[in-house]
């Protein structure tokens, strides 16, 4: 793996990001003028200086060819070459690739998307938690022969009745911590459901950097219980190593494409953390069929207008943070 480099470490490291946003107006509206011309996604919004990547997605999947797991067979094209044309449609240079569970713990096609693809795509491979602990094996296979820079704690994978803080829980986030590989979490059923374990594992391994998916899952508050959820989300940001992922828009939102009413959340979120935490996903390939790839990324530069970001901001959440992250993993040969 090369020499390691801990989470503090990379926050000290000078950063090396070009990246130039080719945004169109939006589809669906008509050609509506934006309020503030300088925060426009054009060509010559270029990010840092050096070499580097364009625009990263922090999050999406890739699924075909190898046998699916049973009951898991996708719905939807998901196979390497059309998400290659929907990112070079979209001006996308570079992307983590998540495990999908269409292959659960097989990670082979992902593998080989890596392998055929080493200066695109980082991977993301999914923690096994078998109560047996062979999954923290698996997961230093994956990080050290197949080279995976990220690895994703699903907590309904944990066996009945177990949380992700027990025995291999713990083994696998202080491991991840010691290899230097983030833990992103998927709280598909609400934060509030996980928030005291990723707290628990928080404060006993600081190292440990964290990724949670898709806003947590917290969508824009309407009563009293879900705005306590999102205080939550927020007061995450009190742990230095967590970052937020502003992915899958259409799973978090209210509201119909562009997602509008995420445009306040992403302000308080960014408020908290600060952009350099924040990190925009797609969440292909099912964001094809909810409003298109290159929609969803437009829709992420006017939701940065509507929540008054400044363009420094912009540059962070559509590639500078997990640029950051993953220590200029990605290069400039794209």
């Amino acid at each position: 793996m090369g020499v390691k480099v801990s989470w503090a470490q990379q926050q000290q490291q000078p950063l090396a990001l070009a990246t130039e946003f080719c945004c169109s107006t939006l589809h669906s509206f008509k050609r509506r003028r934006w309020a503030n011309p300088r925060l426009r996604c054009t060509p010559q919004m270029v990010t840092g200086t050096g070499t580097g990547p364009k625009l990263i997605d922090s999050h999406l999947h890739a699924a075909e060819k190898y046998p699916y797991f049973p009951g898991q067979e996708p719905t939807l094209p998901g196979h390497v070459e059309f998400l290659l044309q929907c990112m070079g449609e979209a001006g996308v240079d570079g992307a983590l690739i998540v495990q999908p569970i269409n292959h659960k713990f097989d990670h082979s096609y992902v593998t080989s998307v890596l392998k055929q693809y080493p200066s695109t795509f980082v991977g993301c491979c999914l923690a096994n938690p078998a109560e047996d602990g062979s999954g923290i094996k698996q997961l230093e296979d994956l990080i050290s022969k197949d080279g995976y820079r990220a690895v994703r704690f699903n907590p309904y994978l944990w066996p009945s009745g177990q949380l992700m803080t027990n025995e291999v829980g713990k083994a696998m986030f202080s491991k991840a911590g010691e290899l230097g590989v983030p833990v992103g979490f998927m709280c598909m059923k609400g934060l509030d459901l996980h928030i005291s374990e990723i707290e628990e594992l928080c404060t006993e391994f600081p190292s440990t950097v964290v990724l949670l998916d898709h806003l947590a899952f917290c969508k824009p508050p309407i009563n009293e219980q879900e705005e306590l959820v999102f205080s939550k989300l927020l007061k995450l940001s009190r742990f230095p190593q967590v970052y937020v992922k502003f992915s899958a828009l259409f799973r978090v939102s209210r509201t119909p494409y562009p997602y509008e009413d995420l445009s306040d959340v992403l302000s308080k979120v960014v408020s908290s953390y600060g952009a350099n935490r924040i990190m925009w996903g797609s969440d292909f390939p099912f964001v094809v069929s909810e409003c298109g790839y290159k929609e969803a990324k437009e829709a992420v530069c006017r939701l940065v207008e509507q929540a008054r970001l400044s363009s420094s901001e912009l540059e962070w959440i559509m590639g500078r943070t997990v640029y950051q992250i993953f220590n200029s993993r990605w290069t400039s040969e794209f």
